[in-house]
């Protein structure tokens, strides 16, 4: 499943699913309109996690729960708590974060 984020409440989201993978965004952020169509292709690879899409502009408390500090930021969230996070422009290092938390 894939959403993306219309109100900053992705705390209720992670906290609602066992298995949750973010990307953190921008409108004017380059790499992540790359990365955009990959992510959305790996939520409908892996149906039993939800996958959303943060504006890290527009939600700050959403940003908060993961140390974005550059542009897109990938945040790997199981059982509630933040496991891993990449920054990555790339397929590869994104599809090993999501088979991480997803045991795949």
């Amino acid at each position: 499943m894939l959403q993306e984020l219309t109100q900053d409440n992705l705390d209720q989201i992670i906290n609602n699913n066992k298995v949750v993978l973010v990307q953190y965004a921008a409108s004017w952020c380059g790499n992540c309109k790359i990365m955009k169509p990959k992510f959305k292709k790996l939520a409908g690879e892996n149906e039993n996690t939800t996958f959303v899409i943060a504006d890290a502009e527009k939600f700050p408390e959403s940003r908060k729960l993961a140390n974005v500090t550059n542009l897109p930021t990938f945040a790997a969230f199981k059982d509630g708590k933040l496991v891993n996070q990449i920054q990555t422009n790339k397929l590869e290092p994104l599809q090993e974060l999501v088979n991480e938390v997803t045991g795949n």
